[in-house]
């Protein structure tokens, strides 16, 4: 059954950063940092403005994130606001392998979803039952209904930080309204590295073009802002620094 994008679902942040030639890290088993401070920073409070934060459970193995609000003062103004310190962290997985030392579930306070597939269910509740709330999520997983499931828990801004499989997956299904494409001035060359996004069937083609709706340079990096539904705002947040100049007109 085909599910469609509506208010019933919260609005869908994708961000990923990737070397020129589309990597999203490298073949090696050290960590490949690809933006730099200035970038992690505004990550960092495009975090604090969501409600949670969502990444597959390989990115959980394979890069141990925290996923939590880094700023002091970002942390302080989200409680003085009445929401917890950090956004709520939602994975997925297909097979339940997943490690209850890992900082998803050890770092921070905040809440911790997993939606696992059905035939996970017993053994990821028998893994991290006790560190998160697990919920089934279908066979396979689902991102749609994961959608409407964390819509009925209140969020309404959702933050997806990857790895290429789950953005894929929100991308193939029309289930983006924004993604933030972060450009690190170098290349990977390594066919062995994961990249970006693999082979899939995406909304966008040459016959249509995702909206490119800012272009900013920070630092040595440059951010792609793509605007992928009609509930993207087009124009850069008013407290950020100007962006580069898009021209949307017909060149003559």
């Amino acid at each position: 059954m085909s599910w469609r994008p509506g208010p019933t679902r919260p609005y869908v942040l994708l961000s990923c950063a990737a070397s020129i030639d589309g990597y999203i890290d490298d073949a090696s088993e050290q960590r490949l940092l690809l933006s730099n401070e200035e970038d992690l920073d505004r990550v960092d409070a495009v975090r604090a403005s969501c409600d949670a934060i969502l990444v597959g459970a390989g990115t959980v193995r394979r890069d141990d994130p925290r996923l939590l609000v880094r700023s002091p003062s970002r942390r302080a103004e989200r409680v003085a606001s009445g929401r917890p310190a950090s956004p709520t962290k939602v994975t997925l997985t297909a097979q339940g392998d997943l490690d209850p030392t890992a900082r998803f579930f050890t770092a921070g306070d905040s809440a911790r979803l997993v939606y696992c597939a059905t035939g996970a269910l017993e053994k990821t509740e028998e893994r991290v039952g006790r560190l998160a709330t697990v919920v089934d999520a279908g066979e396979p997983v689902d991102p749609g209904w994961l959608l409407t499931d964390l819509a009925a828990r209140g969020v309404e801004r959702l933050m997806v930080e990857g790895g290429g499989t789950v953005h894929a997956q929100f991308l193939a299904a029309g289930l983006a309204d924004e993604l933030h494409l972060v450009v690190a001035p170098f290349f990977v060359g390594d066919g062995r590295a994961p990249r970006f996004v693999g082979e899939g069937r995406f909304p966008w083609h040459p016959g249509r073009r995702a909206r490119l709706a800012e272009a900013r340079q920070i630092g040595d990096v440059v951010l792609l802002r793509y605007a992928l539904s009609d509930r993207c705002p087009t124009d850069p947040p008013a407290a950020d620094p100007p962006a580069l100049t898009v021209d949307h007109g017909v060149g003559g």
